[in-house]
């Protein structure tokens, strides 16, 4: 009696996540993983490993929020108890810098979610391609 083991294919979690965070694809590395600021390709253009079956939804924006929260809170405490900026240019100085922050953060997380479901085989991403 052969017993057969359907084998999920061992993928890097790390590597994965990287290339996401880079906007890349988290198979090959090289292809493009977004078509626009946030809309994740369906495949990869160069692999094409197919991408469709992400699931971040509100993942990289809460991540986005605890991050630029994190960072701007003490930054705002600081700069204020140090130089006592007018207040009109304390808040234009720090709700510049909270959009830029924000800005450069949330398409990287929505890649490294992306990659880290990939790596994982998470939602529709398994390794019997």
């Amino acid at each position: 009696m052969t017993e057969e083991v359907e084998t999920h294919e061992d993928r890097a979690t790390w590597p994965a996540v990287r290339n996401g965070w880079r906007r890349r694809c988290p198979n090959c590395g090289s292809g493009p993983m977004l078509s626009g600021y946030l809309k994740v390709r369906d495949h990869c253009p160069v692999c094409r490993e197919e991408l469709f079956h992400h699931r971040a939804d509100d993942g990289p924006a809460y991540l986005t929020i605890l991050v630029v929260g994190h960072i701007m809170a003490p930054m705002l405490h600081v700069a204020f108890v140090t130089w006592r900026p007018e207040p009109l240019t304390l808040f234009t100085l720090f709700a510049v810098g909270t959009i830029g922050l924000s800005l450069y953060l949330l398409p990287r997380f929505k890649g490294a979610m992306v990659g880290f479901q990939w790596a994982r085989g998470m939602h529709g991403f398994s390794g019997g391609n």
